[in-house]
């Protein structure tokens, strides 16, 4: 049996990297410009050991106890014949899969098994000799490969219980190794082995039999909000968000997308720096009348245009990521960031901005892959990311990563060093999170030292800090910065949604800004479009935010595990699962009077709720140029998603 596990690990690390060269070679050009192979071919054999980790874990356990049974031996060479049919058969699959979707196979390749017989037909119309000869290839290698797998006819080999044991216990501890594919936080993911803004080539690295699995796994974190909240006719709700939005509907499927004109003309488009503060609530900034734990920021928010009433989506930080980077807003699925179907052609600034000339950076301390950041940004325009193992002698490396004096230094290089490139820079914190450390001497810090009240006040000092090196700079004056949380911390509560744990400190800086104070209730996704406008960007874009340089109407929204709120002026509707629709008159911090319905906020609030999920799954959440490369065969393959049959 460990003959048979030995020849199923030769044969699959051996044709899967002969796959992947092959695959390299075919699209070289494009390999040649991301930096060539290497980071592919490495990428490739980890991905490759947790793949053959999952399938041979059994029979290694097995091994030592039932390595004479033939039976055994038989059931082994199935399994293994199995798992290399079902790796070979993706893998063969793969290159007609790149020439229609320019990605390997996915969560896609699921959607079609679904509908055989169109997908038959299909393949039957239009590709008879490319599946003729891949049927004949994959056959010839799974009969290769199944008779390689049988036992040798004359093993002998026996072991006592205690050698049995011993080997299994190292088995285990070789597989949990191969699966979990590194010693860092979090366990390998695609995110993992992502290493360029091209979303093929970030692909490649994986296998085609991975990368459907990692797909499966993660349609948990897809939900239809249809069947969470309710339906309504897709019309009505593009109706609804459109026209609250001031957005006049397109024509076509990317009917969100519209022209914003900039409120600030400039001679040059202005760095956007978006610093995403962890953790950072309402509840600890002086100025909004939290905890006197922010000296610093409250500050600077009197020499910023400081928005007293902003509100997060969400209590996770890809929530918040999602809305800041995106402009996308909350859903009852999963963020964004971690959804397969957006882990390339989704819009991000990055992705709009690199039309105007722009050069996008992610800055992180700790490490990129966690929460798929990595691959969603690389993938969604970012041109280069920075995190924990780029940083040179950090001041301090905590659980979560390098301070948040790391990552300022690490912004202050990158905006010092672009010259006369206009630079988008999305800097993520760290600190600011259990279990609360940060170094020494920077802080007057009250007992105990490990606190989230002294993290506060050492990521405030941070922000100061930095601050005041920026204004010192070339690049000050020619830089819009936005300082805002991704979400507060310890959220709770009696309250189906516990707003006053939403309520979160969102201030601009820098670049000519006028100091004021706005007290309008504004949302997270509205911070990502009046940045464009500040920045001097007139551009196509699908977000729905408000650019707050001008006029806009009172509202927010936020997810909050599954039920969803919707602010207007002091009313909020909430949406639960099997419930009635609850409304409320709200006075901060904890004030919910309940009031008669108000069917046009709660009309607006379905919208808001199922308008996410609509535009993910049908993919139009995007740019135009990236939507014309989805090659979607509309005239013989309906495809359905969430019960609904789309294009």
């Amino acid at each position: 049996m460990y003959l048979q596990v030995l020849t199923f690990v030769l044969l699959t690390y051996l044709t899967l990297t002969a796959t992947r060269l092959a695959l390299c070679f075919w699209i070289r050009e494009r390999v040649r410009n991301a930096g060539g192979i290497v980071p592919i071919l490495l990428g490739g054999l980890r991905i490759d050991t947790t793949t053959i980790a999952i399938v041979t874990a059994l029979p290694l356990l097995a091994s030592p106890w039932l390595n004479n049974a033939e039976w055994a031996q038989g059931l082994n060479q199935l399994w293994l014949g199995t798992a290399w049919a079902i790796i070979m058969l993706l893998e063969v699959s793969t290159p007609q899969f790149i020439i229609e979707y320019d990605t390997r196979p996915n969560r896609l390749y699921i959607d079609y098994l679904k509908h055989p017989k169109e997908v038959m037909g299909m393949l039957w119309r239009g590709y008879k000799v490319a599946i003729g000869l891949a049927l004949g290839l994959f056959l010839i290698i799974c009969v290769g490969g199944f008779r390689s797998l049988a036992p040798p006819p004359d093993a002998v080999n026996e072991f006592s219980a205690l050698t049995a044991a011993l080997l299994s216990i190292l088995a285990a501890a070789l597989c949990f190794a191969g699966i979990r594919g590194t010693l860092r936080h979090r366990p390998i993911n695609p995110s993992t082995v992502a290493y360029c803004g091209d979303s093929l080539l970030n692909t490649l690295a994986l296998n085609s039999v991975y990368s459907v699995a990692y797909a499966i796994y993660s349609i948990k974190n897809e939900r239809s909000a249809s069947q969470v909240y309710g339906k309504m006719p897709d019309a009505e709700v593009h109706r609804l968000v459109l026209e609250q939005a001031n957005i006049q509907p397109q024509a076509g499927p990317l009917n969100s997308l519209h022209k914003q004109a900039c409120a600030r003309q400039q001679k040059r488009p202005l760095n956007i720096v978006i610093i995403v503060e962890e953790s950072l609530g309402a509840q600890f900034v002086g100025n909004l009348g939290g905890k006197d734990l922010t000296p610093c920021l409250d500050e600077l928010a009197g020499q910023g245009w400081n928005f007293t009433r902003a509100y997060a989506t969400g209590t996770r930080s890809v929530r918040g990521l999602e809305a800041l980077s995106a402009g996308f807003p909350p859903t009852v699925s999963d963020a964004a960031v971690r959804l397969s179907g957006a882990q390339g052609r989704f819009f991000t600034l990055a992705q709009s901005l690199k039309l105007e000339g722009y050069r996008s950076h992610f800055v992180y301390g700790g490490e990129a892959h966690f929460d798929n950041m990595k691959s969603f940004f690389m993938s969604n325009g970012f041109d280069e990311l920075h995190e924990q193992a780029q940083f040179e002698a950090p001041a301090f490396v905590g659980t979560w990563g390098a301070s948040d004096e790391d990552m300022f230094n690490k912004v202050d290089d990158i905006l010092g060093s672009s010259g006369e490139q206009p630079t988008l820079c999305l800097a993520f914190s760290v600190s600011n999170h259990s279990p609360w450390e940060y170094p020494e001497g920077r802080i007057e810090a009250s007992s105990p030292s490990a606190s989230v009240e002294n993290t506060v006040r050492y990521a405030d000092w941070a922000i100061g800090q930095f601050f005041a090196k920026a204004k010192n700079a070339a690049y000050w004056n020619n830089t819009v910065f936005l300082v805002v949380a991704d979400h507060d911390a310890r959220v709770g509560g009696a309250n189906q949604i516990p707003l006053k744990h939403f309520h979160i400190p969102a201030l601009i800086l820098g670049g000519g800004i006028t100091a004021r104070s706005d007290d309008r209730l504004i949302s997270q996704i509205d911070l990502p479009v009046t940045l464009l406008s500040l920045a001097g960007v007139s551009s196509f874009h699908p977000m729905i935010g408000q650019d707050l340089c001008h006029a806009t109407k009172p509202r927010a929204m936020m997810q909050y595990g599954e039920n969803y709120g919707y602010l207007e002026h002091d009313v909020l509707t909430v949406l639960e699962p099997g419930q009635k629709v609850s409304q409320y008159r709200y006075q901060a911090p904890n004030s919910y009077v309940a009031v008669p319905p108000d069917q046009r906020l709660i009309d607006l609030t379905k919208a808001h709720a199922l308008w996410p999920t609509l535009v993910y799954d049908s993919r139009t959440y995007t740019l135009p140029h990236l939507y014309n490369e989805i090659k979607v065969k509309t005239a013989t393959l309906p495809i359905r998603a969430k019960g609904t049959v789309q294009s």
